[in-house]
């Protein structure tokens, strides 16, 4: 959503809601109580050494119950056994600079490596500038039969507006570049520690990682102006653990694994409203007004989970495991209970839950490299902290029910000749008490169970090398996501609808030359395609999608020192980044970035080692 902000749609509609687990090195970026739909941005992502998606519930017994949508892992790269050193800048429209600096070596047992990386802007669209310092130092030692891994990450955002800012449409048609929220503003900061121990002791592997982690906020939100201007600051620190066994039986072809997640962390939030003014569609200056939320609030989990791996012939991969999570809140408020209003609060209290997470999965390798895979997977998600304790005019978020979810996928994977390579995928889930926001006629927000959400279709992935200098690349998505039963007033039914947000299609195309003639350089052409989707859950007003073309370009200088380009949205095509629909402020559209261009230079050392 332009700035350092993002919503994610893996196997469900482009939405915030709690629905996606953030790992760095497999350690939860934040606790599963206080999920933020930006977590991302508290990640150094432009020097990870590789990012990891799984898509759906199916990883939900290994990793975590958020992962109903999927998991979005971002390793840290490895030191290097030289010294080496890479220093990267670039420059682009609209005051863009980013810096970013890395040193690794190898010193006997001990591997370092720091990665920091510095970017500004100042945004296309007005009062949209930000800056960001990322910071991630890694630290291996070899321990005989045993490693450790030692990962410092820190981030500090410091944004204005966000780039999902919307505009009415004839704004958004002929002045894109307004904003009228320039007031709004969010300022991050996220520090987390680990140390992970492995320890190989014949078939048995030992495996734990404690934790710390530090997550702040203050936020005065751009969407919520026109109908409930607040200012809050929220945040929780975090102390935790994750712990597996994992036990190979060889007689047997069989693998256990055996673990225990640990999460402890004590947060809170204090909300005040705001007075704004403002001057036509602009918001210019605001003073605070009363204390509409303060409490504390602790979440604390203990999940246990197993899983056993077999291989009952050569062909045949098989794999089953259950998860157990026992989680809870303890919630205490700084202010009296209120049950009228727009902003009602709960009493204290404290919340438990408990659920059983089962998966079982099946692959058969028919050589010459296809195979074939099914998967069924129940996955779980409690409410976050601030879907039941910032009440706001609902009249219960405190008996807000668990999202349940059952997934069956289908599947198949192959290469032929090592040039062309595939993938097909086909799915169903059923998501129960998906916790939806109803939007009310004059704009505010309830959030509420609904009866049952529907997700289903199919993904497809191609690779093909062309020639000796040219691969073709294709992905290609379709689906449909439907509200199955969904009443939120007595005079509203949504039942049969398709979901708001959640475009049938989603494909890209991208096509990679590499001449011959230059060595390592490379010129690629990107095509992004998103389909039409509908901007209400009434299914009356419809954003029709867009097409983006990328292209890029690297070319080395010197084996040291290589050029690279950007061109983003090169046809500039006018597009949103997102649209919808209230019956409140009518359509509404975040205006998507222009033609944008970038340039950068690469320089990379490699010493020898003394």
């Amino acid at each position: 959503t332009s700035g350092e902000g993002h919503m994610m749609a893996i196997r469900l509609p482009m939405s915030t809601k709690p629905m996606y687990l953030y790992l760095e090195d497999g350690v939860p970026t934040r606790s599963t109580g206080f999920f933020n739909h930006n977590a991302l941005y508290e990640v150094n992502l432009p020097q990870a050494g590789r990012i990891e998606v799984l898509k759906g519930p199916s990883s939900t017994a290994l990793y975590g119950s958020d992962a109903i949508g999927g998991v979005v892992n971002v390793e840290t790269r490895d030191p290097s056994l030289l010294p080496s050193a890479n220093a990267y800048a670039e420059a682009g429209a609209y005051g863009w600079g980013r810096v970013l600096l890395s040193a690794s070596d190898t010193w006997g047992d001990n591997g370092v490596r720091a990665d920091l990386n510095l970017t500004r802007t100042d945004g296309w669209r007005e009062g949209t500038n930000y800056n960001r310092q990322s910071a991630t130092v890694r630290w291996d030692r070899d321990l005989g039969d045993a490693a450790l891994k030692t990962v410092l990450t820190a981030s500090r955002v410091e944004q204005q507006t966000a780039g999902s800012s919307q505009l009415l449409r004839d704004d958004y048609l002929t002045a894109p570049t307004e904003n009228y929220t320039p007031i709004s503003y969010r300022s991050v900061k996220a520090v987390r520690f680990s140390t992970a121990y492995e320890r190989e002791m014949g078939a048995t592997l030992l495996s734990v990682t404690p934790y710390l982690r530090y997550n702040d906020m203050e936020l005065l939100p751009n969407w919520s102006l026109t109908y409930d201007p607040t200012v809050y600051s929220t945040g929780h620190s975090s102390v935790g653990m994750l712990a597996k066994v994992r036990q190979d039986l060889p007689a047997i072809a069989t693998r256990i694994i055996a673990g225990v997640d640990v999460d402890y962390s004590p947060g809170g939030r204090l909300e005040h409203s705001i007075d704004p003014v403002r001057e036509a569609n602009i918001f210019t200056d605001y003073s605070l007004g009363e204390v509409l939320y303060d409490y504390d609030v602790t979440y604390h989990a203990v999940s246990p989970y197993i899983q056993a791996e077999a291989n009952p012939t050569d062909r045949l991969y098989l794999s089953a495991g259950v998860r157990y999570d026992r989680m809870g809140y303890d919630y205490d408020s700084h202010l009296q209970p209120l049950q009228e209003g727009s902003h009602r609060r709960p009493a204290d209290t404290e919340i438990s839950y408990d659920h059983l997470s089962p998966k079982v999965g099946a692959t058969l390798d028919l050589g010459r490299g296809l195979n074939f895979y099914g998967n069924y997977s129940h996955g779980f998600r409690v409410p976050s902290e601030g879907q039941i304790f910032q009440q706001g005019s609902a009249e219960n978020t405190v008996g807000l029910e668990p999202v349940l979810a059952n997934s069956v996928e289908l599947g198949m994977r192959g290469e032929l000749g090592g040039r062309f390579g595939y993938s097909l995928a086909l799915y169903r889930m059923v998501v129960e008490n998906d916790i939806l926001t109803y939007i009310r006629p004059d704009g505010l927000r309830e959030n509420q169970n609904a009866g049952e959400t529907l997700h289903q279709g199919f993904e497809m992935g191609l690779g093909a090398v062309l020639t000796e200098s040219l691969r073709a690349d294709l992905s290609y998505s379709y689906a449909q996501h439907t509200y199955e039963e969904w009443t939120p007033r007595p005079e509203v039914d949504y039942g049969g609808n398709e979901q708001e947000g959640a475009p049938n299609i989603l494909a890209s195309t991208r096509l990679t030359y590499t001449p011959s003639f230059v060595p390592d350089g490379e010129i690629s052409i990107a095509w992004r395609h998103l389909g039409g989707y509908w901007m209400d859950p009434t299914n009356l007003h419809e954003y029709p999608g867009h097409d983006i073309v990328d292209l890029s370009l690297e070319m080395p200088v010197t084996p040291e020192v290589e050029l690279i380009g950007r061109a983003m949205n090169l046809t500039n095509e006018h597009y949103a980044e997102t649209a919808s629909f209230n019956e409140f402020r009518g359509e509404e559209f975040a205006p998507g970035m222009p033609r944008t261009l970038y340039l950068g230079v690469q320089y990379r050392w490699l010493g020898d080692k003394q």
